[in-house]
């Protein structure tokens, strides 16, 4: 076995992981329900429209969203069936998204499109990007950014290296973890495409030290490639944050305010290099994810293989259903999940857990203020200081929040786990992030729009002249 390091970052928190209730039960297929509602929506950019109509016979696998922008991501059919309807629907990100609801006819028949996309050895790095586009990857660690606008960096920013987030910090969840136990191959062939696509040489596989099996499974799945390296982590919380992923495996730090390609590394989910084997090797696009519907509130615990668009309470069901009296339902985990208000949301590309919590362990207290004790401080794994950035939210004062870089806050909810007074941390600095956010992309439109009207104002100028 080959030495493995082990690697970590400055501050963080260690929650209890909860992991022991699903981390040795293997993957399951879920039934495939009655009816599935999937997003237009299942990605960071611009949602997709449709390309069916009501009535419709659909097939497994068929393109039913086309996407209107470079930084979008197609969406499939998870089922063969009729679509009954085109409308908004809860969505489990919040909200209603316009989504498309198909009535499965229990045939599951494949569509024309998907078929091998041959050999690895054979594709250029084009292909394989091409195939990320309409497959319809996104990050499936929570993040769902589309894959191939990640492996499309500009030129001024050259890659030389990949890594592959199988961390997995967030307690209960246990998806990727059963991933790379029992589909160790298809982590490493989808990394090696990864790294065909952007043409580097060097690829990570980075593993919480929590993971002993997982760290020889993926070690013996990557014997014999030189140019990728499993890593063992210190196992904390938020290890699998992309910035302390880099900076623990290369010791590079991401620039405040910047992304993982401006220090020459994109970083992606392990679930995601998967999919992308999966693609390759069959042409199935995204139409189905690991997921982990755990915690006290549901019956038996599982890991699924769920379809795309199958709605919570029907994933919950063939869980056993609900036990005792629920206070929570997440998609995700305790530190960045999101809480549901209702269970008929669908499963996305981006839903690694469904966390069912009963209404007793949540014993949730009232914030008191701040004792001044500087944890939070402590804890962040950005370096940044909490109590400034949540006085700046509450008193809207957001060009000081900006240059406390509130912008680089990765909101993993480190700072609200360890206050004692049970400040609203993450929260306050969640809303003034996503302000200052807003007010940077409207100035870039107005400055984008004044520049073409300018330039349009001496375009005219000259050929009057």
């Amino acid at each position: 076995m080959m030495q493995l390091k082990l690697l970590t970052f400055k501050g963080g928190v260690h929650p209890p992981h909860n992991k022991d209730a699903t981390e040795k039960l293997p993957l399951k297929k879920a039934e495939v329900p009655e009816t599935v509602v999937i997003p237009l929506q299942q990605h960071i950019g611009a949602p997709c429209e449709p390309v069916v109509g009501v009535g419709d016979q659909v097939k497994l696998g068929q393109k039913i969203g086309e996407p209107k922008g470079f930084v979008s991501a197609p969406v499939h059919s998870s089922v063969s069936g009729k679509v009954v309807a085109i409308e908004a629907r809860p969505h489990p990100g919040g909200g209603k998204i316009l989504s498309v609801v198909i009535e499965t006819d229990g045939k599951d028949t494949l569509d024309e499109s998907v078929k091998s996309r041959g050999e690895l050895d054979q594709l250029s790095a084009g292909d394989i990007k091409n195939i990320m586009q309409e497959a319809g990857l996104v990050g499936m660690g929570g993040a769902t950014f589309p894959a191939h606008v990640k492996f499309s960096p500009p030129p001024d920013k050259p890659i030389d290296t990949v890594i592959l987030n199988g961390a997995e910090c967030e307690p209960y969840l246990t998806a990727d973890h059963r991933l790379m136990l029992e589909k160790p191959e298809d982590v490493v062939f989808g990394l090696k495409a990864m790294m065909k696509a952007v043409g580097v040489e060097k690829g990570y596989i980075a593993i919480e030290n929590n993971k002993p099996d997982a760290l020889k499974t993926m070690v013996e799945a990557a014997k014999g490639e030189n140019n990728i390296e499993v890593v063992a982590l210190k196992t904390k919380y938020p290890q699998g944050a992309e910035k302390q992923l880099i900076n623990a495996c290369t010791g590079r730090e991401v620039p405040s305010g910047g992304l993982p390609m401006d220090c020459g590394v994109i970083v992606n989910n392990v679930g995601t290099a998967a999919a992308l084997a999966n693609a390759i090797k069959t042409g199935m696009p995204l139409v189905e994810r690991i997921v982990t519907i755990t915690g006290s509130g549901v019956k038996e615990p599982q890991n699924l293989i769920v379809r795309i668009g199958t709605r919570f309470e029907d994933v919950i069901a063939q869980c056993g259903g609900f036990t005792g009296d629920i206070g929570k339902v997440i998609q995700g985990g305790p530190m960045m999940g999101i809480a549901q208000y209702t269970t008929e949301v669908p499963v996305i590309k981006g839903t690694s857990g469904i966390l069912v919590l009963r209404e007793e362990e949540l014993q949730l207290s009232p914030p008191m203020p701040c004792i001044k004790c500087s944890r939070c401080v402590d804890a962040c794994p950005i370096g940044l200081i909490p109590t400034k950035l949540e006085a700046f939210s509450e008193k809207g004062m957001l060009q000081e929040a900006e240059e406390y870089k509130v912008v680089d806050c990765i909101e993993c909810g480190s700072c609200s786990f360890v206050c004692p007074a049970k400040r609203p941390l993450v929260e306050r600095i969640r809303l003034s992030k996503a302000q200052v956010m807003a007010e940077k992309r409207k100035a870039q439109a107005e400055a984008k729009a004044k520049a073409e009207a300018k330039a349009k104002s001496e375009a005219q100028i000259k050929a009057e002249a």
